[in-house]
């Protein structure tokens, strides 16, 4: 489902004298959140800041307009940044993790067959693996194009071929 706020990061601790601050980014690399000169306290976009970032190794670093000591900075540990979807250009056919969660996910040969609701989605290096749950079961697919077929999170559906063996019932 398209969200017009979504999660990017969290402030992890201060960097610093000057107000800066360290972030854990929730997206591919540091180097995403570099694009933005926007965030958002709060998923509705309420609450903007404008910001300054940079790349520093898995993390990065943040600067928000206003906070200029590390006392200001440190008050804001542990705080949760949104993105405005629209602000973000991906590939077509690229979605983002919390836009794919909450699909229904169905057999792409016989849509009768659904097999149940993406709750998750690990990233393994290879490929990511997506958690698909089902009356209290977790199956685990590989998201792989011979195994994804479509995607249309505008209406929340999934379309897989999946793998022999995966949805098969334990006896």
């Amino acid at each position: 489902m398209i969200k017009d706020y979504l999660e990017i990061g969290k402030i992890t601790s201060t960097h610093g004298i000057r107000g800066e601050m360290r972030f854990q980014p929730w997206c591919d690399s540091p180097e995403f959140l570099t694009k933005f000169k926007t965030l958002y306290f709060d998923k509705k976009g309420e609450k903007a800041v404008k910001i300054k970032a940079r790349s520093n190794g898995e993390m990065a670093i943040l600067k928000i307009e206003g906070i200029e000591t590390v006392e200001e900075a440190a008050k804001l540990r542990d705080k949760v940044l949104y993105m405005k979807r629209a602000d973000a250009r991906l590939p077509e056919g690229q979605y983002f993790i919390q836009e794919l969660i909450d699909c229904k996910v169905y057999d792409a040969d016989d849509e009768s067959i659904c097999y149940g609701v993406l709750s998750d989605v690990s990233q393994t290096g290879a490929n990511d693996v997506w958690h698909i749950e089902n009356d209290g079961k977790e199956y685990l697919i590989p998201a792989i194009p011979p195994v994804v077929i479509s995607t249309d999170v505008v209406e929340g559906t999934i379309k897989i071929r999946p793998l022999r063996g995966i949805f098969d019932d334990e006896n």
